[in-house]
């Protein structure tokens, strides 16, 4: 049996391209966002997934992510969500929707044997569609989940770069007694943002894999909401991905 590390609320957010008042596939996609909201705390967590997509479950893929921000307050992430405009010399002023919301649920980080894994279950949509597909977000999925050693060698061009990169304290930064990668244990490594993660594709049913009751967890989740946790407004951004599964 696992050991619970942590639980929470989790919402899955994309960003469209420049331009792209409507996306109708992937490929109108620039990000795939990931807020994690720990219950025991106060903070919200903002994760970027590489490949703009979760990892596929059966090809046990492994994707790159990383911390872009971690915040005290909702508020502080409206900037970040929110519509773009960016003046260009070329093509004059051009504009970024606002990031749209696809999912939500809740989550779990727990210690399985000598890794660690990151599970959730959705509460909606109640249906996924073609978004939650193309977008990697099953209706409840388990992901082997290790963290990057920010001190390690890396190639040239892979990873975060310059002031982007963290500096873990002390004691984190001995999690990893010299290694590469370490297991997400303690779950803090995620408040501190560049931490690099990699994401692999695990179980379908996390419940059976790591014995915790995510039909539990869900139920606790059930009072928030992407709108009211993360202060969005509806009429903001379309929501027709979280509630009917369709793009948007």
């Amino acid at each position: 049996m696992a050991e619970l590390l942590e639980d929470g609320d989790i919402y899955f957010l994309y960003r469209p391209r420049v331009q792209e008042q409507q996306v109708g596939s992937l490929d109108e996609v620039q990000r795939l966002l990931v807020v994690m909201h720990p219950w025991h705390g106060r903070h919200l967590r903002l994760l970027v997934v590489g490949r703009k997509r979760l990892p596929d479950i059966d090809e046990h893929d492994r994707f790159w992510a990383f911390v872009d921000e971690v915040v005290d307050r909702p508020e502080q992430l409206h900037e970040t969500l929110q519509a773009r405009r960016y003046a260009t010399k070329t093509s004059g002023e051009r504009q970024q929707p606002p990031a749209r919301p696809a999912a939500e649920g809740a989550y779990v980080i727990a210690r399985h044997d000598d890794h660690t894994h990151l599970a959730y279950e959705l509460e909606l949509p109640l249906c996924p569609g073609p978004a939650q597909h193309d977008l990697g977000i099953e209706p409840e999925a388990s992901y082997i989940v290790t963290v990057k050693n920010p001190q390690a060698p890396t190639r040239p061009g892979v990873g975060l770069r310059g002031s982007r990169k963290v500096k873990l304290p002390a004691p984190l930064q001995k999690k990893f007694h010299g290694r590469r990668f370490a297991p997400l244990d303690p779950p803090g490594f995620l408040d501190h943002p560049g931490t690099e993660l990699v994401l692999i594709g695990a179980a379908h049913d996390a419940s059976e894999e790591l014995q915790i009751d995510l039909d539990a967890e869900v139920e606790r989740a059930e009072r928030s909401t992407i709108f009211g946790d993360l202060r969005i407004g509806r009429r903001e951004r379309p929501v027709a991905p979280l509630f009917v599964g369709e793009w948007a």
